[in-house]
């Protein structure tokens, strides 16, 4: 009686199931090569050129230039004045749009009314939206004047060409994009899971913080951090609204005048580098302190 062959369908199949696979893993792979491509050439290769430059100074030893710059109080300051300006900035932002995204996060007319409206000091730029601010806060702009008319000012409140006039521009540029990104985050929740605690008996400002908070944790961090990024390389505004000699003077002003008025291109980069680092600290520390209210597995915590 002849042998009967076991499981050769089977097996045609799992190698048929695996090639097919392979090929769409390989096809993955290639859709990633041209975005790979854009990465390495306007970011990765402008990164390590700049960072090799930064370590080739005039005169002196390879870190000469991080020397000259924490030890020069000038240049040294403009760290903490730029972070002055960004944190509370990104602060006001963040924190405006979370409760305002919250309040409108239910589809409605006046959702997407308000979101074309908010998309406007986006496409203006924040060269614009200076130059406007710059007119309409000045000493003789309608904001002064409408206060002095009224009576609630016997002078002109002086908003611009100082570090009042950069803040009122980051948050005006800022907040639009703060509250579009919190927004697609929380219309992302499931209402079905507070509706599910209304019926326990959970109220709004429970179902707050147990359910929307918790879930809202990782977005709330991406948003808390591109604000931060986008407030702390603050340049048009603190040299159009501050005062890019005395208080305003921010750190990428220090690599401009490094680059293009001094032409030491090597410090210029190394004080971007420093810019990048104080970055990056900043953004390590949001995306670990998300972990206090969000421990699913994107926060590294138990599902």
């Amino acid at each position: 009686m002849a042998a009967v062959e076991t499981n050769p369908p089977g097996r045609s199949r799992s190698d048929a199931w695996s090639a097919a696979k392979t090929a769409g893993a390989d096809r993955t792979l290639m859709l990633l090569v041209p975005g790979a491509l854009v990465v390495i050439l306007l970011f990765i290769y402008p990164f390590l050129y700049g960072l090799l430059l930064s370590f080739a100074p005039k005169a002196g030893s390879v870190f000469a230039n991080y020397r000259t710059f924490f030890t020069t109080p000038r240049l040294r300051d403009t760290i903490a004045t730029t972070l002055w300006i960004a944190v509370p900035a990104t602060l006001v932002n963040v924190g405006l749009a979370l409760p305002i995204a919250y309040r409108m996060r239910r589809n409605s007319r006046w959702q997407r009314l308000l979101t074309a409206l908010l998309v406007i000091p986006i496409t203006l730029g924040t060269v614009l939206v200076a130059e406007g601010l710059l007119t309409y806060l000045g000493p003789q702009g309608w904001f002064n004047r409408t206060l002095i008319d009224l009576g609630l000012a016997s002078a002109p409140v002086r908003l611009t060409h100082n570090y009042w006039g950069v803040v009122l521009s980051l948050v005006i540029t800022g907040f639009p994009f703060a509250f579009l990104l919190v927004l697609s985050y929380i219309t992302g929740i499931d209402p079905a899971l507070a509706q599910a605690a209304a019926t326990l008996g959970a109220g709004p400002a429970a179902r707050f913080r147990h359910i929307y908070l918790p879930l809202l944790a990782p977005g709330l961090a991406i948003a808390l951090c591109l604000s931060f990024v986008q407030a702390f390389s603050v340049f048009p505004s603190a040299v159009l609204l501050g005062a890019p000699a005395g208080p305003t003077r921010v750190i990428s002003i220090a690599a401009y005048q490094a680059a293009f008025e001094d032409y030491d291109y090597a410090m210029a980069s190394a004080i971007a580098m420093v810019m990048g680092a104080v970055q990056l600290v900043i953004v390590a520390a949001i995306l670990a302190l998300r972990g206090v209210f969000y421990r699913g597995p994107a926060a590294g915590g138990k599902g």
